[in-house]
């Protein structure tokens, strides 16, 4: 194998890639990129048996050939190579070994025959939608926060329900406290209506590589998913079990509701929750006269008070929230104003915005 790429393209490829390496493998392999240099492209692969990213880019191909190396090693050293063409060139005296060039720097890096690398699935013959990146990556920030940190009792509510029915894809995460669901239309034939559950390292990937631009192609076949977009194939295994029947325990509509300034809110939530502990993570939201009023006041915390100004001037109301659980979606949303929506004191809180977002906040008794 020998190829020539640009630094800064082999860099971006590296990048693309190797959040997928972790610490903890069970084989050495999993610690390597897997290079494949055939006709003008380089292919770089990094796997850990539940989820895989491939990178495509063009590249002068010499020799084709493949062979895999520590991804965190060359990474870091392409990071710091001049701006200059990058010569890789496998060494036929040492198996597994290259000779690495760029100006005035030369090396030899010892990799891992590609032979010992595994074999990933390709792109599936299932069911497929596609939707563009930007609309996908919102999505899933708007909701994968709401999901369970973690559940032995129940793992699947550690991951994001992706569901295609009725014309829309929506996503949907919870913990059983709260509940985040958001929708986006997506042209889809009937028959391929589905639901899976996408597992908390698939969101953080997808978080981390989907772009402003372009679409992804989504394809699912039995526990299998595979994400397509850009140069980037991206694959994980889903998650097992049923997710809960959302739509049963979901509201829409509340009787009194709230206009507010998100991020004069978020600003407030932030300094109340500075006075909370973890004890006692709770707060007391009172709407009267277009002023809300957020107060923490118990035996184990400080006393701290602040108001915000908001459109409401029905009844009086009041309700006893957790500051955490208000603030995330305050973060992940983009709109100037949000609406809060409840029915009393001890009904369920809604949060909106100008856009198909919906999220469900379950009240404190204290």
């Amino acid at each position: 194998m020998k190829f020539k790429i640009h630094q800064t393209n082999l860099l971006e490829a590296l990048n693309a890639v190797q959040s997928v390496v972790g610490s903890r493998v069970t084989l050495p392999v999993l610690q390597n990129v897997l290079l494949e240099a055939d006709g003008e492209d380089l292919s770089l692969t990094t796997t850990d048996f539940t989820v895989a990213k491939r990178y495509r880019c063009k590249a002068e191909v010499l020799e084709q050939g493949a062979i895999t190396l520590p991804v965190k090693k060359i990474t870091s050293i392409v990071r710091t190579l001049s701006d200059q063409i990058v010569e890789i060139e496998s060494m036929t005296d040492q198996n597994g070994a290259v000779k690495m060039s760029c100006g005035s720097y030369h090396s030899v890096i010892t990799g891992i025959p590609a032979s010992e690398f595994p074999k990933l699935p390709g792109s599936l013959d299932g069911h497929g939608y596609t939707m563009p990146q930007v609309a996908l990556r919102d999505m899933l920030r708007k909701t994968s926060y709401a999901a369970a940190a973690d559940d032995a009792s129940r793992p699947v509510l550690t991951g994001t329900l992706l569901s295609f029915a009725d014309g829309k894809a929506t996503c949907v995460s919870t913990d059983g406290r709260r509940l985040a669901l958001v929708w986006s239309e997506v042209e889809f034939p009937p028959e391929d209506a589905l639901d899976v559950v996408l597992a908390p390292r698939t969101v953080m990937e997808l978080l981390r590589s989907l772009g402003e631009d372009g679409n992804v192609r989504i394809t699912v076949k039995d526990t299998q998913i595979v994400f397509e977009f850009g140069p980037l194939f991206f694959s994980s295994k889903l998650l097992n079990g049923a997710y809960p029947n959302y739509k049963q325990v979901v509201i829409t509509d509340c009787e009194n509701k709230i206009r507010v300034n998100r991020e004069e809110l978020l600003a407030v939530l932030r300094r109340i929750n500075v006075s909370t502990s973890p004890t006692t993570n709770a707060m007391r939201l009172a709407f009267a006269d277009n002023l809300l009023t957020i107060a923490v006041n118990a035996p184990d915390v400080e006393e701290a008070t602040d108001t915000v100004t908001v459109k409401y001037d029905g009844a009086p109301i009041t309700a006893i929230f957790n500051p955490e659980y208000m603030m995330e979606p305050l973060k992940n949303l983009t709109s100037d104003e949000v609406t809060i929506e409840l029915n009393n004191s001890s009904s369920p809180g809604l949060i909106k915005d100008d856009s198909s977002f919906l999220y469900v906040l379950m009240p404190l008794r204290v």
